[in-house]
C-alpha cells in the first residue's frame, strides 16, 4: 500500500482519520477532520478507499444505486460449483461476536484480535480442505477488511466481495486452492 499526498488515512490504533498533507520519508504528518495536523509512521496508517457515506448507499438491498453496481458486475464462471445444499463456512469478526467485553481493549487490540481469529479460521480451512469461507467484518470504516485483504494475500486463496444479496458490503468470501502444497 503506498500513501500519497491528498489520501484519505485513519489510524490503527486510534480513531482518527484525515488527509494526508506532508510526506517526510517514514513520517507522514495528516490533518484531521478537525483541523489538528499529527504525525504518524506509515505503518501507523492504513487508507481509506470510500467514506461511510459512500458505502452506507450500497447497504440498502433496494437502492438504486447497488442495482445498477449488481447489474454491471461481470458475470464471472466459478470453479466451485454451488449446490443447494452448499455448507459454507462463515467467520463473524465483528469484536462483540469474539469476546463478552471489550473493558481495557483499545482499537489497537482489538483488531489484532479479529485478524488473529482470521488467521486461525484461514489455516483451519486449508487443513480441513474446506473450499471456501465467507468473512463478515461490517462496512465501518474499511480498517478491518484493508487489513484482512492484506492477510490473505499471504496464502494460495482467491478472494472477492461476498453476495451482496445475502452480506451487503460487509464481507468477504474466500476460495482456497485445494492442490497447493502449503
Amino acid at each position: 500500500m503506498r500513501l500519497e499526498i491528498g489520501n484519505k488515512v485513519a489510524v490503527l490504533d486510534d480513531v482518527l482519520k484525515g488527509i494526508i498533507i506532508k510526506i517526510d520519508g517514514k513520517n507522514i504528518s495528516m490533518q484531521t477532520e478537525d483541523g489538528m495536523i499529527l504525525t504518524f509512521l506509515a505503518s501507523e496508517l492504513v487508507k481509506i478507499e470510500k467514506d461511510q457515506f459512500e458505502l452506507s448507499k450500497f447497504s440498502d438491498i433496494n437502492h438504486q444505486l447497488l442495482k445498477e453496481k449488481i447489474a454491471s458486475q461481470p458475470t464471472k464462471k466459478s470453479a466451485f460449483k454451488k449446490e443447494k445444499n452448499e455448507v459454507i463456512f462463515e467467520v463473524d469478526l465483528h469484536i462483540n461476536q469474539l469476546v463478552n467485553s471489550t473493558k481495557g481493549m483499545d482499537n489497537y487490540d482489538m483488531l489484532n484480535l479479529q485478524l488473529d481469529t482470521a488467521k486461525q479460521k484461514i489455516e483451519f480451512a486449508i487443513s480441513k480442505r474446506i473450499p471456501k469461507m465467507v468473512f463478515i467484518h461490517g462496512v465501518g470504516e474499511g480498517v478491518l477488511k484493508s487489513e484482512l485483504m492484506n492477510l490473505l494475500q499471504k496464502y494460495p486463496v482467491k478472494f472477492y466481495d461476498a453476495s451482496y444479496k445475502k452480506y451487503g458490503l460487509g464481507a468477504t468470501e474466500v476460495a482456497f486452492y485445494q492442490n497447493v502444497n502449503y
